[in-house]
Protein backbone atom coordinates (compact mmCIF):
# COMPACT_ATOMS: atom_id res chain seq x y z
CA UNK A 1 0.00 0.00 0.00
CA UNK A 2 1.41 3.43 -1.12
CA UNK A 3 2.25 5.46 2.26
CA UNK A 4 -0.47 8.76 2.60
CA UNK A 5 1.24 10.76 5.46
CA UNK A 6 -0.77 13.12 8.13
CA UNK A 7 1.45 15.80 9.28
CA UNK A 8 0.45 17.32 12.16
CA UNK A 9 1.94 20.09 14.09
CA UNK A 10 1.68 20.28 17.82
CA UNK A 11 -1.52 18.40 19.72
CA UNK A 12 -4.90 19.88 20.60
CA UNK A 13 -4.28 19.71 24.07
CA UNK A 14 -1.77 21.59 23.77
CA UNK A 15 -3.22 24.55 22.07
CA UNK A 16 -6.50 24.14 23.99
CA UNK A 17 -4.03 24.75 27.52
CA UNK A 18 -2.53 28.15 25.58
CA UNK A 19 -0.17 26.89 23.86
CA UNK A 20 0.13 28.68 20.81
CA UNK A 21 3.82 29.57 19.72
CA UNK A 22 5.34 29.04 16.89
CA UNK A 23 6.41 25.82 16.03
CA UNK A 24 7.55 25.62 12.49
CA UNK A 25 6.37 28.29 9.64
CA UNK A 26 3.96 28.47 6.69
CA UNK A 27 7.00 27.29 4.25
CA UNK A 28 7.60 24.29 6.27
CA UNK A 29 4.66 23.70 6.65
CA UNK A 30 3.66 23.35 2.89
CA UNK A 31 6.80 21.43 2.59
CA UNK A 32 4.18 18.55 4.02
CA UNK A 33 0.90 18.95 2.29
CA UNK A 34 -0.89 20.39 -0.14
CA UNK A 35 -4.23 20.39 1.89
CA UNK A 36 -5.11 21.22 5.49
CA UNK A 37 -6.27 23.34 8.37
CA UNK A 38 -4.96 24.74 11.58
CA UNK A 39 -4.24 28.39 13.21
CA UNK A 40 -1.54 30.89 13.50
CA UNK A 41 0.91 32.12 16.47
CA UNK A 42 -1.15 33.30 18.55
CA UNK A 43 -4.64 32.51 17.59
CA UNK A 44 -4.52 35.10 14.96
CA UNK A 45 -6.43 33.63 12.42
CA UNK A 46 -8.21 30.70 11.00
CA UNK A 47 -5.89 28.62 8.49
CA UNK A 48 -6.61 26.96 5.20
CA UNK A 49 -4.53 25.19 3.05
CA UNK A 50 -6.13 24.63 -0.57
CA UNK A 51 -3.99 23.59 -4.11
CA UNK A 52 -0.38 24.36 -2.32
CA UNK A 53 -1.24 27.62 -0.70
CA UNK A 54 -1.79 28.82 2.94
CA UNK A 55 -4.63 31.29 3.79
CA UNK A 56 -5.46 33.12 6.89
CA UNK A 57 -9.33 34.26 7.30
CA UNK A 58 -9.17 37.03 10.08
CA UNK A 59 -11.84 37.69 12.93
CA UNK A 60 -13.87 39.21 10.11
CA UNK A 61 -13.32 36.51 7.76
CA UNK A 62 -11.72 38.48 4.92
CA UNK A 63 -9.00 35.97 3.61
CA UNK A 64 -5.20 36.74 2.66
CA UNK A 65 -2.51 34.60 2.01
CA UNK A 66 -0.31 34.21 4.28
CA UNK A 67 3.47 34.83 4.47
CA UNK A 68 5.91 32.24 4.61
CA UNK A 69 7.61 33.22 7.75
CA UNK A 70 4.25 33.34 9.92
CA UNK A 71 4.39 30.89 12.60
CA UNK A 72 2.55 28.06 12.93
CA UNK A 73 1.43 26.51 16.55
CA UNK A 74 -1.42 24.15 15.83
CA UNK A 75 -2.09 22.30 11.89
CA UNK A 76 -2.68 18.93 10.00
CA UNK A 77 -2.02 19.13 6.59
CA UNK A 78 -1.22 16.18 3.87
CA UNK A 79 -1.00 15.92 -0.02
CA UNK A 80 -4.69 15.14 -1.59
CA UNK A 81 -5.03 13.93 -5.18
CA UNK A 82 -7.61 15.66 -7.24
CA UNK A 83 -8.82 12.82 -8.60
CA UNK A 84 -12.22 10.63 -8.43
CA UNK A 85 -14.45 13.07 -7.23
CA UNK A 86 -17.57 11.99 -6.09
CA UNK A 87 -20.86 14.51 -7.02
CA UNK A 88 -23.13 15.36 -4.57
CA UNK A 89 -26.34 17.05 -4.13
CA UNK A 90 -27.81 19.17 -1.58
CA UNK A 91 -27.12 19.29 2.05
CA UNK A 92 -29.34 20.93 4.40
CA UNK A 93 -27.13 21.29 7.08
CA UNK A 94 -23.32 20.33 8.26
CA UNK A 95 -24.74 17.64 10.22
CA UNK A 96 -26.27 16.00 7.13
CA UNK A 97 -22.98 16.48 5.33
CA UNK A 98 -20.92 14.77 8.26
CA UNK A 99 -23.02 12.19 8.65
CA UNK A 100 -22.59 11.61 4.37
CA UNK A 101 -19.15 12.00 4.50
CA UNK A 102 -18.80 9.54 7.63
CA UNK A 103 -21.15 7.09 5.46
CA UNK A 104 -18.35 7.27 2.65
CA UNK A 105 -15.42 6.35 4.86
CA UNK A 106 -17.29 3.67 6.79
CA UNK A 107 -18.31 2.07 3.56
CA UNK A 108 -14.35 2.03 2.94
CA UNK A 109 -13.44 0.49 5.88
CA UNK A 110 -12.11 3.81 7.34
CA UNK A 111 -13.38 4.77 10.29
CA UNK A 112 -10.43 4.17 11.82
CA UNK A 113 -8.07 5.93 9.95
CA UNK A 114 -7.72 9.45 9.02
CA UNK A 115 -8.81 11.07 6.17
CA UNK A 116 -8.48 14.13 4.57
CA UNK A 117 -11.25 15.68 2.01
CA UNK A 118 -11.85 18.66 -0.11
CA UNK A 119 -15.20 19.48 -1.30
CA UNK A 120 -15.73 22.33 -4.13
CA UNK A 121 -19.16 23.28 -3.79
CA UNK A 122 -21.94 26.00 -3.82
CA UNK A 123 -23.79 26.81 -0.75
CA UNK A 124 -26.80 28.64 -0.04
CA UNK A 125 -25.92 30.07 3.33
CA UNK A 126 -22.64 29.18 5.15
CA UNK A 127 -21.37 30.49 9.08
CA UNK A 128 -17.98 30.20 10.23
CA UNK A 129 -15.76 32.24 12.68
CA UNK A 130 -12.29 33.62 13.10
CA UNK A 131 -10.14 35.16 16.09
CA UNK A 132 -8.47 38.31 16.72
CA UNK A 133 -4.95 37.43 17.75
CA UNK A 134 -4.63 37.12 21.35
CA UNK A 135 -1.43 35.56 23.86
CA UNK A 136 -2.75 32.41 25.04
CA UNK A 137 0.26 31.40 27.49
CA UNK A 138 -1.34 28.79 30.05
CA UNK A 139 -4.23 30.29 29.56
CA UNK A 140 -7.34 27.42 28.66
CA UNK A 141 -7.84 28.47 25.00
CA UNK A 142 -11.89 27.63 25.74
CA UNK A 143 -11.47 30.45 28.43
CA UNK A 144 -10.79 32.97 26.03
CA UNK A 145 -13.41 32.00 23.14
CA UNK A 146 -16.15 34.98 24.04
CA UNK A 147 -13.17 37.75 24.08
CA UNK A 148 -11.58 36.23 21.19
CA UNK A 149 -13.92 35.00 18.66
CA UNK A 150 -16.18 36.17 15.67
CA UNK A 151 -18.73 34.96 13.69
CA UNK A 152 -20.07 35.93 10.94
CA UNK A 153 -22.28 34.17 7.59
CA UNK A 154 -21.93 34.22 3.92
CA UNK A 155 -24.76 33.94 1.54
CA UNK A 156 -24.97 32.54 -2.13
CA UNK A 157 -21.21 31.59 -2.05
CA UNK A 158 -19.20 29.04 -3.90
CA UNK A 159 -15.75 27.78 -2.09
CA UNK A 160 -13.78 24.79 -0.93
CA UNK A 161 -14.32 22.92 2.16
CA UNK A 162 -11.17 21.40 3.89
CA UNK A 163 -12.63 18.43 5.79
CA UNK A 164 -10.08 16.44 7.99
CA UNK A 165 -11.50 13.34 10.14
CA UNK A 166 -9.27 11.87 13.36
CA UNK A 167 -10.91 8.57 14.79
CA UNK A 168 -12.36 8.52 17.90
CA UNK A 169 -9.16 6.92 19.76
CA UNK A 170 -6.51 9.61 18.53
CA UNK A 171 -8.63 12.22 20.62
CA UNK A 172 -6.33 14.45 22.05
CA UNK A 173 -3.78 14.09 19.45
CA UNK A 174 -6.50 16.12 17.49
CA UNK A 175 -10.35 16.77 18.28
CA UNK A 176 -12.48 13.62 16.89
CA UNK A 177 -14.76 13.64 14.42
CA UNK A 178 -14.97 16.51 11.38
CA UNK A 179 -13.31 19.39 11.59
CA UNK A 180 -13.75 21.84 8.75
CA UNK A 181 -12.70 25.44 7.14
CA UNK A 182 -13.80 27.28 4.39
CA UNK A 183 -11.91 29.43 1.62
CA UNK A 184 -14.63 30.80 -1.28
CA UNK A 185 -13.65 30.70 -5.10
CA UNK A 186 -12.05 33.86 -5.50
CA UNK A 187 -9.84 33.30 -2.07
CA UNK A 188 -11.61 36.48 -0.37
CA UNK A 189 -13.49 35.06 2.25
CA UNK A 190 -13.37 31.85 4.53
CA UNK A 191 -12.82 30.43 8.28
CA UNK A 192 -13.73 27.62 10.73
CA UNK A 193 -17.20 26.35 9.47
CA UNK A 194 -19.62 26.41 12.43
CA UNK A 195 -22.88 25.68 9.62
CA UNK A 196 -23.76 25.43 6.31
CA UNK A 197 -26.16 24.75 3.62
CA UNK A 198 -25.10 23.46 0.57
CA UNK A 199 -26.44 22.73 -2.83
CA UNK A 200 -24.20 20.82 -4.46
CA UNK A 201 -20.18 19.74 -4.88
CA UNK A 202 -17.52 17.78 -5.63
CA UNK A 203 -16.21 15.64 -2.93
CA UNK A 204 -12.70 14.46 -2.94
CA UNK A 205 -11.24 11.77 -0.29
CA UNK A 206 -7.62 11.13 0.40
CA UNK A 207 -7.33 7.77 3.54
CA UNK A 208 -4.26 8.14 5.38
CA UNK A 209 -2.41 5.71 7.01
CA UNK A 210 0.45 7.20 8.47
CA UNK A 211 0.72 10.00 11.05
CA UNK A 212 4.13 12.62 11.97
CA UNK A 213 3.82 14.65 14.92
CA UNK A 214 5.80 18.02 15.37
CA UNK A 215 6.35 18.45 19.14
CA UNK A 216 7.76 21.96 20.45
CA UNK A 217 10.86 22.02 20.62
CA UNK A 218 11.72 24.98 23.40
CA UNK A 219 11.55 23.86 27.29
CA UNK A 220 8.15 26.12 27.65
CA UNK A 221 6.03 23.36 26.14
CA UNK A 222 7.33 21.07 29.00
CA UNK A 223 5.25 23.24 31.55
CA UNK A 224 1.98 22.97 30.21
CA UNK A 225 -0.14 20.11 32.05
CA UNK A 226 -1.65 18.52 28.87
CA UNK A 227 -3.55 15.59 30.56
CA UNK A 228 -5.64 18.55 32.30
CA UNK A 229 -7.26 19.84 29.01
CA UNK A 230 -11.18 17.97 28.85
CA UNK A 231 -12.94 16.97 26.29
CA UNK A 232 -15.57 19.95 27.12
CA UNK A 233 -12.94 22.34 26.37
CA UNK A 234 -11.76 20.66 23.00
CA UNK A 235 -15.82 20.12 21.91
CA UNK A 236 -15.62 24.52 22.88
CA UNK A 237 -12.77 24.94 20.75
CA UNK A 238 -14.42 22.95 18.09
CA UNK A 239 -18.00 23.93 17.95
CA UNK A 240 -17.71 27.84 19.43
CA UNK A 241 -19.13 29.15 22.52
CA UNK A 242 -21.59 31.29 21.17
Amino acid sequence: MEQTKMYQVSTIHALSMGYSKTVIDVSELLAHGNTGLGTFRNMDGEMIVADGHCYRADEKGNVTEADGSMGVPFSSVAFLEKSGGISIGEMKDIEALKTYLTAEIEGAFGLNSMHIVRIDGRFRSLSARSERPCRTDHTSLSDLMDVIQNEFRFEDISGTLVCIYYPDYMDGLNAAGWHLHFVSEDRLKGGHVMGLEMLDGTVYITKINSIEVRLPDEPAFDTYSLKNASADEIKKIEQGSK
